[in-house]
């Protein structure tokens, strides 16, 4: 079952960027974003209210999971597209993106007091090697892409390791659907009043754009962002920080089918060290629970 969730988990994290691609063609990255969440906003919403999920969270709870949500899903996928918009590939921004988990592994430790193995770091570190191989020969290819927009997915990065570590610190256990019901909330507004206050919420008529819409809202927002707390909850930081490795080998491989974007042999070796990280990690946890 955790295998299952695990691989379940990267191919729909990864097919966010897929998705991002399909949109910008058609729209603006904000565009995208708000029609993205506002209808899920309203369906969720409407969910939320004949259900119980609220019962026992004070409005302080909510709140940290409002601001959780401003950083997870705002801060990072306005980033993201943005940079995808800017013309940077879907594959390489998944690359930059994979620097996240030797940010947050790093302090995961003294911030969140979680011990981190030698072999959890030697996981940790291949697979930052993998994303340091793939994204520097992709830099020195010449796309034509101005370098400052390389910082852009960066920035989302930092915003998606203040949202795990928050999350991290919480003493309050918060139901999955009520942490993406709040979320989602969160960026509809954020999202609608962007799109509002710079003329661009009018989506556009071409029939590709709603079909990105539709794959933005089933894959990466139920699949992908769903299983994403669903993992960190049961797993903790490290195991969702090692499987973070796989996306930029396996969005570059769907970029590459999808798109026609390279894939050489940089690529590919970046994918076996992302695999190795995950071997790693997961023999010493597996280790860890046999001496328990």
């Amino acid at each position: 079952m955790n295998f299952l969730l695990s691989a379940a988990f990267v191919l729909c994290w990864s097919s966010g960027f897929i998705g991002a691609k399909l949109g910008a063609g058609s729209a603006s990255a904000v565009t995208v974003l708000m029609w993205r969440f506002l209808p899920l906003a309203v369906l969720l919403l409407a969910v939320a209210v004949t259900g119980r999920w609220w019962r026992g969270l004070t409005a302080r709870d909510v709140g940290r999971q409002a601001v959780i949500g401003v950083l997870s899903q705002s801060g990072y996928l306005l980033t993201v597209y943005h940079a995808i918009e800017l013309g940077v590939s879907s594959g390489t921004t998944a690359l930059i993106d994979g620097v996240q988990p030797l940010v947050a592994g790093a302090l995961a430790g003294p911030l969140l007091h979680q011990h981190v193995s030698r072999r959890q770091w030697l996981g940790l570190c291949l697979g930052v090697g993998g994303v340091v191989v793939v994204t520097g020969a992709d830099a020195a290819a010449g796309t034509g892409v101005d370098r400052w927009a390389y910082l852009v997915p960066f920035l989302g990065m930092l915003s998606l390791v203040a949202a795990t570590l928050l999350e991290g610190r919480s003493r309050t256990e918060v139901a999955p659907a009520v942490a993406m019901t709040t979320h989602c909330l969160t960026s509809a507004v954020v999202f609608t009043a962007l799109a509002l206050g710079t003329g661009t919420a009018a989506p556009p008529a071409d029939p590709a754009f709603w079909g990105a819409i539709a794959w933005l809202v089933v894959l990466p927002t139920f699949g992908g962002y769903g299983l994403y707390w669903v993992i960190l909850r049961r797993s903790g930081v490290t195991k969702v920080n090692t499987l973070m490795f796989l996306m930029a080998p396996v969005t570059a491989v769907w970029g590459a089918l999808a798109f026609g974007e390279p894939f050489g042999p940089h690529t590919a070796f970046g994918l076996a060290l992302g695999l190795a990280a995950v071997v790693v990690v997961q023999r010493d946890r597996s280790s860890a629970l046999a001496h328990a």
